[in-house]
């Protein structure tokens, strides 16, 4: 094997999907004979897995190329994904890249590389809005056993104006049941306990086969799954919470009462500019059917702030709305232009100093927020998945999630072998600022 005593590093940008991918593509490697170092290191070769949702993002991909290179000018510097598949010609003519990779040719990383290192011309970009496929690429361990990001589907068949991911992804395509479940067995085998269902549009899972299988029914084949005691899910479109859904999901105990469901705006104007297809109502009436169905879900999203044309009047119903609906938390994202999105072009761009004071008040909002929502489970026995141990300060703490995604801290006191608790539940009297430990 070409790659045998070969150091590959790499980093990830962007969201889990790509996390995902850059874990699988590692695996890939580390099979051929590869050793994985820590990206700062000196490898051979370096995998830079890159996001384009923002044109921020494209410039953080460029500097992590630019860094990698400069890390050791004779390796191989290798990058893939989103931004590669938005600006091919660009990458082209950049002297740090070595070789491109798009979305759907990761599955190949290793047969890319070793053709360049013989010095073979290697197509590595395909046309992706013409793919129908799944790209075939899993992942059979992660590194703390406990939680892991399972890539159910690709695409986007949305086009809301402000995003690029339709253009660098591709339209909807899932992944085979039987893949997903071999996946997640072996996965559960390894000691993980809990699974979380990522993709770029997990809610259209299945509409593009003819099985009828959807993400309820892959949720419940899940389920069979007997070491798996959690399953969470990824970010998920207002539109697949029905009445259905939500019953079908809350007979399921291993999902967990946490959902994190896109609005983008509190202003059903500003929602039609975005191309969103919903409208505040029917999103709180979204909210409404898990709230009735499950005891304080916690019910995140993202906002945007300053989207053009935002007036300070739209902008003032946004944060109405917001107080009222009171979500656990809100991820607030400054308007960014992005070159070849409907938006960009669009009239009565907003400022950056505007942008920054709407980010503000919402943020402030979130905080209050998740600071209520928090204090209503003060004196409750809740059950925490440790995940590590922390010390600090001279004293030992058990660290974790809750089926809400709480984070935690639990001390243990005098509690002989901490680590012994990793990858297990415990449970604890909660009280926001120390908690104690019931096992």
């Amino acid at each position: 094997m070409m790659l045998t005593g070969k150091t590959v590093a790499a980093l990830t940008l962007g969201c889990k999907t790509n996390q995902y991918e850059t874990d699988a593509m590692l695996e890939l490697l580390e099979n051929s004979g590869a050793r994985q170092v820590a990206f700062e290191e000196n490898a051979d070769i370096y995998i830079i897995n890159t996001c384009s949702v923002t044109n921020m993002a494209d410039k953080k991909s460029r500097q992590m190329i630019h860094r990698a290179k400069k890390n050791n000018p004779k390796a191989i510097v290798a990058a893939c994904g989103c931004y590669v598949q938005a600006q091919e010609d660009k990458l082209k003519e950049d002297a740090s890249i070595d070789i491109i990779i798009g979305n759907n040719k990761k599955k190949d990383i290793v047969s890319i590389i070793e053709a360049y290192m013989r010095d073979e011309e290697i197509k590595s970009l395909i046309d992706i809005s013409a793919e129908k496929e799944y790209e075939p690429i899993q992942i059979s361990k992660v590194s703390n056993h406990t939680r892991a990001y399972v890539k159910i589907q690709d695409g986007c068949n949305q086009f809301c104006t402000y995003c690029i991911i339709p253009y660098v992804r591709g339209r909807i395509r899932s992944r085979a049941l039987k893949d997903i479940i071999d996946e997640i067995e072996a996965l559960a085998a390894s000691g993980v306990k809990e699974v979380v269902l990522t993709g770029i549009h997990i809610s259209s899972y299945g509409k593009d086969k003819e099985d009828g299988i959807y993400l309820g029914e892959l949720i419940n084949r899940i389920s069979k799954i007997k070491s798996i005691k959690r399953i969470r899910l990824g970010s998920l479109e207002p539109n697949i919470i029905t009445e259905e859904f939500v019953s079908l999901i809350a007979a399921n105990k291993k999902v967990c009462p946490h959902f994190h469901l896109s609005l983008q705006s509190g202003c059903d104007t500003v929602l039609k500019r975005m191309n969103r297809k919903y409208s505040c109502k029917e999103y709180l009436e979204k909210c409404e059917m898990l709230r009735k169905a499950y005891d304080r879900p916690a019910i995140t999203t993202d906002v945007i702030v300053g989207f053009p044309g935002e007036t300070e009047a739209e902008f003032a119903q946004t944060v109405d709305y917001l107080t009222k609906l009171h979500l656990y938390e809100m991820h607030i994202f400054k308007y960014s232009p992005r070159q070849g999105t409907i938006a960009a072009g669009m009239p009565e761009q907003v400022s950056p100093e505007e942008k920054n004071r709407r980010s503000d008040i919402l943020i402030a909002l979130s905080e209050k927020n998740k600071e209520a929502y928090e204090r209503s489970f003060v004196d409750e026995e809740l059950q925490v998945l440790v995940e590590k141990v922390v010390r600090k300060e001279n004293r030992t703490y058990l660290k974790g999630h809750t089926e809400r995604y709480m984070e935690i801290e639990v001390e243990t006191g005098s509690l002989e072998n901490p680590d012994s608790f990793v990858n297990s539940f415990i449970y604890t009297k909660y009280t926001k600022e120390e908690n104690s430990l019931m096992i």
